[in-house]
């Protein structure tokens, strides 16, 4: 007696659909053998799916089970053929009488038979469709993540013997309406505002919350350098509140990294909002750029076009800063292992914060540094040149001046004001770039600079000057180009000016 049920897989952030045959054979001693390169999780489905199915009133057979997960060739991993498992012996045993063709079906069986959420349900949703299929089976707490897919029949699960009872006729499965992801990121804009710091919130500082805006607008790396309690983290929190809203490909993308991580929760099924990440200084580097024995996404790859926010940027281990090079500059990162390599996006606005020293208060006019000169050169050094040269806008933070933090009088935009400015400067970017794969300033290349970046001659005139007494690198050179593109966008500008340089070519000191 064999049976074959539909599933999936997800190899890096790929779908690969998995098909479950199960054979049941009535010579030989009674055995439950997994066959198909199962890892642990996917063996102890022979325990949960026997208990599920004894709790469930059906009837387990005292025979050789073999199941196959087809293909055999990558290893498969997680719970989440536990259901498959399950039908695919009620189909081999003739309990169950069904043609299930048209479907594909997933989740993590109790020992009760009831189905607990599991993750990477979006992409196979997304393998569903494209395969053709009508319907996915799912537990009812993945049932809304899988809802914003169109053209699929989502059906929820509470329990495998709603399941029974369904391919008998003695219950019906309402299907989950489709939810378009449009409603869910227009519905979630404000409320997604008001859980960040508001940039009125933070007194003084003009200077770098300009240079946050030109940040957020054209998506730039930023480093945050002053004393402690100058606002530093204070104004990365607020920078969360005045970035521009997910298009519907951004927000499928960023959902289907959470969902593979397993990171959605019923009450947060689909990621509307630009992610924040901010991982403490001890994190490791498989934790910054993903890996382990079978890789999975890492904080670059989760704040995937959105933030991540490194604080105390000088503390992180050099290891872990220098692996940050080629995902800023390429915008993924590739992981290879002895069974192949993966390639998880990470395309993520830097902010980093960090003091001038250890002490925090070299060249601070109010306060005497008490570090040596070795010391502020050996602190200096955990970040090295290169990372530095990617990070577009070098921002001082002086102290806030005692006038500026007591006056009640004082009043600074707003973040829903700053908003509007960086949201329209975003607009007239999607348009230039419209039908590329770029979808903001900071990813031109070279050859989009000359298309889209014209300078005219007063400001080829100061870009030179600037190249010969701030000895700037090609590099930094292309990122004032393209800061200045920015600062245009958000002055409604067609063209770059000489001001639009100036002003960009300030943010390219060190130590400004």
């Amino acid at each position: 007696m064999l049976a074959k049920v539909t599933s999936g897989a997800t190899v890096g952030l790929d779908p690969v659909p998995v098909d479950v045959e199960v054979s049941i054979e009535s010579s030989g001693f009674p055995a439950f053998n997994i066959v198909g390169l199962p890892q642990k999780g996917v063996e102890e489905a022979k325990e949960r799916s026997r208990a599920a199915l004894k709790n469930s009133s059906c009837d387990f057979p005292q025979r050789r089970i073999t199941v196959n997960l087809a293909p055999a060739d990558f290893p498969k991993e997680g719970s989440s053929f536990d259901l498959p498992i399950a039908l695919g012996i009620l189909l081999a045993n003739k309990e169950i009488l069904a043609d299930v063709s048209d479907s594909i079906f997933i989740g993590e069986l109790s020992l009760d038979g009831t189905l607990r959420a599991t993750p990477g349900v979006l992409p196979l949703s997304f393998l569903a469709r494209e395969k053709g299929f009508k319907k996915i089976f799912l537990p009812k707490d993945n049932a809304a993540e899988a809802s914003i897919i169109p053209d699929i029949q989502v059906m929820p699960l509470e329990s495998l013997k709603e399941l029974v009872l369904y391919f008998r006729g003695a219950r019906e499965i309402k299907p989950i309406s489709h939810n378009p992801l449009e409603s869910l990121i227009e519905s979630s804009e404000e409320r997604g505002i008001k859980e960040y710091v508001d940039f009125a919130d933070v007194k003084g500082q003009e200077n770098s919350k300009r240079a946050l805006e030109i940040s957020a607008a054209g998506g730039h790396n930023a480093i945050l350098k002053g004393p402690p309690g100058a606002g530093k983290t204070m104004l990365a929190k607020a920078f969360a509140s005045i970035l521009p809203r997910l298009t519907v490909d951004e927000a499928l993308e960023v959902t289907k990294i959470y969902s593979i991580v397993g990171e959605l929760t019923p009450e947060t099924p689909v990621i509307v909002t630009r992610p924040f990440r901010s991982p403490h200084h001890t994190v490791s580097r498989n934790g910054i750029i993903g890996g382990g024995n079978h890789p999975k996404p890492g904080e670059i790859s989760l704040s995937h076009r959105g933030v991540l926010f490194l604080d105390e940027f000088a503390e992180f281990p050099r290891s872990v800063l220098e692996s940050l090079r080629q995902p800023m500059e390429d915008g993924v990162v590739t992981i290879s292992r002895a069974s192949g390599s993966l390639t998880f996006p990470a395309k993520f606005i830097l902010i980093a914060s960090q003091n001038p020293c250890p002490c925090g208060y070299h060249r601070n006019p109010k306060r005497v540094c008490v570090c040596s000169p070795g010391t502020i050169m050996r602190y200096e050094k955990r970040v090295s040149g290169p990372i530095l040269d990617r990070i577009d806008l070098q921002v001082s933070v002086p102290d806030v001046d005692i006038e500026k933090l007591t006056d009640e009088n004082v009043v600074s935009e707003s973040s829903s004001m700053v908003r509007g400015k960086v949201q329209k400067a975003r607009d007239i970017q999607s348009k230039r770039f419209s039908g590329r794969k770029i979808t903001c300033n900071a990813e031109m290349g070279s050859r989009d600079i000359k298309k889209y970046c014209p300078l005219d001659k007063a400001s080829k005139d100061m870009l030179f000057l600037a190249l010969k007494q701030m000895s700037l690198s090609a590099r930094s050179y292309n990122k004032a180009i393209k800061i200045a593109r920015t600062i245009a966008d958000l002055g409604g500008s067609e063209n770059i000016t000489s001001n639009h340089i100036s002003e960009a070519l300030q943010f390219r000191f060190k130590d400004n």
